[in-house]
């Protein structure tokens, strides 16, 4: 199948996805026939990138190939992350449009007729997916949630919209936008928003997976989030230097209440403990900004090694 003829690319991170990965093979086929008999998308391939996997999702994915030569995959030699899986997906998809989207089946396939026909319609770049409720999801986990897209808002100048999902469709103009940018620690959801283009947004419900648990612990989503923020924005350096600026005209207040004090009453014993809780109030505050240095500083060092984003063990 050449490149020139294929119309829509499926591209699906994966890993451990054993349970799942039948039913979501069958609904994508399901439907890209439904594309080609509606005359949307004539050819199709779907791309699966096992990311390192220690179950059988590779040896299904060996066997998809085998029956189904619109299939292609990519097995990781280790686990590297859902961002170098969905680089590397993208990098390897050649048709007109790619779509992006899960194999445990939380982004519901039959919405990519409507995503592709509005795009296909040269009024939209991309079609984009939110979730409008977070039903199913822990209580604790939501609420950090709504107040990470709430910190992005403040402290960044894209728009990373509430539930935005990874799923969604692109043209090709959008999809080697997103490539151009060569940063080794990638935060999607700021890319997608970054490289600008029209979008239109669907939304669902929440959908609980098939099977299985979430990959994503609370720490994982937690980290995640900070790459987020220190990938997009530089004003936690900007809260570092006013809160150094403030603590500092505050030591000079300090100095003249001292003073006043030693010339109004002399020098009385002053209480150890409320020196000690200045001591450590001004050592966190100084450790927190010295930590947010630290941490741009780490970005720094892993641009500049260059390693690359993703070692391939296997392909087809």
């Amino acid at each position: 199948m050449e490149a020139n003829f294929i119309d829509i690319s499926f591209v699906s991170p994966c890993f451990n996805e054993e349970a799942t990965l039948q039913k979501f093979y069958a609904e994508v086929t399901r439907v890209s026939s439904a594309l080609s008999a509606s005359g949307q998308a004539s050819a199709c391939e779907l791309i699966f990138v096992d990311d390192g996997s220690v179950d059988a999702t590779s040896s299904m994915l060996r066997d998809f190939a085998q029956r189904d030569d619109r299939v292609r995959y990519l097995v990781f030699s280790r686990n590297f992350g859902k961002e170098s899986a969905l680089l590397a997906g993208l990098q390897k998809a050649r048709g007109r449009y790619v779509v992006t989207l899960d194999a445990d089946l939380q982004d519901p396939p039959s919405l990519i007729p409507e995503m592709l026909a509005a795009v296909a319609s040269g009024e939209f770049d991309c079609a984009g997916t939110r979730r409008v409720t977070r039903k199913g999801e822990p209580a604790i986990r939501s609420f950090f949630a709504r107040r990470f897209y709430r910190l992005m808002a403040m402290l960044t100048d894209i728009e990373v919209v509430d539930g935005a999902r990874d799923f969604r469709l692109m043209s090709r103009p959008y999809v080697n936008a997103v490539l151009s940018l060569g940063e080794r620690i990638r935060f999607s959801k700021g890319i997608f928003p970054w490289v600008g283009f029209r979008t239109k947004w669907f939304e669902y419900e929440n959908i609980r997976r098939v099977t299985g648990e979430t990959k994503w612990s609370f720490g994982k989503l937690f980290l995640y989030s900070l790459d987020g923020i220190f990938a997009f924005s530089s004003k936690p350096l900007a809260i570092a230097s006013i809160l150094g600026v403030l603590f500092f005209l505050l030591s000079l207040a300090f100095v003249a209440v001292i003073i006043v004090r030693r010339i109004t009453w002399g020098d009385p014993v002053a209480g150890w403990a409320s020196t000690a809780c200045i001591i450590l109030f001004c050592s966190g505050v100084q450790l927190f900004t010295v930590g947010i240095v630290g941490q741009y500083l780490a970005k720094v060092y892993a641009e500049v090694k260059q390693r690359p984003h993703y070692i391939v063990r296997e392909e087809k």
